[in-house]
């Protein structure tokens, strides 16, 4: 293990003061009071710094800190605790990783997936536990507001056997609504370390990796692993770059072999990315759907202009196509 060096411990903290004002203010007050407090602690950033750095981030402690029993409150309170609880999350937090499954996101890569007419070979990377793998198995609600301050269009897309127990809500700017659900012939996913929605501490980390005030999220995690359950996808284990070729040769023939993935590659090296994304360019038989931050892809997130508001830069074949919401909540075209 490399020394620890002072520049490690500021770059630690700008990380969780930057979470506190930009990802979780707003959205969560609860996160973002706690990752304000941490960021100006030295014993727990002492502590932090004593795990691997993929291992620091803020929404890993605090699922681990919820997951065994934290509570809520301020940051006083959660402090107290991890003094007196480090050792049982530090290993927890060595032994999990964020693999947020959230199956709202699969409202924006519908309006992509709906242009292919094509029966669908659908490979998801990063796939957690496959909930994202099921988007011709979910409701859509789609509003497009118009000029006016009255005027508003809800489109509403159900699968053909009638509504889904999960129904995704997603705003509409500077873009129609798809008109039909895709048809999924084959469905697989790949992740370094897959969940299995029909364990129950499986399902209960995916529940704690939900942010505390997300409680619509929650009951759609749950709607969603009871889908997923009842036709448990394919998953396999393993590194995306080593393992997505042998994947895409499984495909029946006669589909639109779809290679898809949403925030995701931030946790894998820039180099693995530029070499991913050099792979699917060169794949001329695959469909590559990117969902990603602004940073995370440069020659895709390069091609918006303006402040991204945190949302992702959905690419098609290397090309941007739309902003999204994180979660799957909006779609504006570019």
């Amino acid at each position: 293990m490399q020394p620890i060096t002072e520049l490690d411990a500021e770059t630690l903290r700008d990380h969780y003061r930057k979470f506190s004002r930009y990802e979780a203010v707003g959205t969560s007050p609860v996160y973002a009071t706690w990752a304000a407090g941490v960021a100006e602690d030295d014993d727990v950033i002492n502590l932090l710094l004593t795990l691997p750095k993929p291992k620091r981030q803020a929404n890993l402690l605090f699922a681990a800190a919820r997951h065994l029993g934290a509570g809520e409150g301020g940051y006083e309170r959660l402090r107290a605790w991890l003094l007196e609880h480090w050792g049982a999350t530090r290993e927890l937090m060595l032994t999990r990783s964020t693999q947020t499954n959230e199956a709202g996101r699969c409202a924006v890569l519908l309006p992509a997936l709906a242009r292919i007419e094509r029966p669908l070979s659908l490979i998801e990377v990063g796939a957690s536990a496959g909930l994202c793998l099921y988007p011709d198995r979910y409701s859509y609600t789609y509003r497009r507001d118009h000029a006016g301050p009255t005027e508003s269009e809800t489109v509403t897309l159900h699968p053909r056997t009638g509504p889904s127990g999960v129904d995704l809500d997603c705003q509409l700017i500077n873009a129609a609504a798809p008109d039909r659900l895709p048809e999924v012939a084959w469905r697989a996913g790949i992740d370094l370390n897959p969940l299995d929605v029909t364990d129950a501490d499986q399902r209960k980390w995916l529940n704690s990796l939900i942010w505390r005030e997300h409680d619509a999220r929650r009951e759609r995690l749950s709607a969603a692993a009871e889908i997923a359950a009842a036709e448990p996808p394919r998953l396999v284990a393993g590194d995306l770059l080593e393992a997505i070729e042998p994947l895409i040769a499984e495909a029946p023939a006669g589909t639109q072999v779809v290679v898809f993935h949403s925030a995701v590659l931030a946790y894998v090296s820039p180099d693995e990315r530029e070499r991913f994304a050099e792979l699917m360019t060169s794949r001329h038989d695959v469909l590559w759907i990117s969902n990603e931050g602004g940073g995370v892809l440069p020659g895709i997130g390069g091609q918006v202009t303006g402040t991204l508001d945190g949302r992702f830069v959905l690419g098609v074949n290397g090309e941007a196509i739309a902003l999204t919401g994180p979660h799957g909540q909006s779609y504006e075209g570019l």
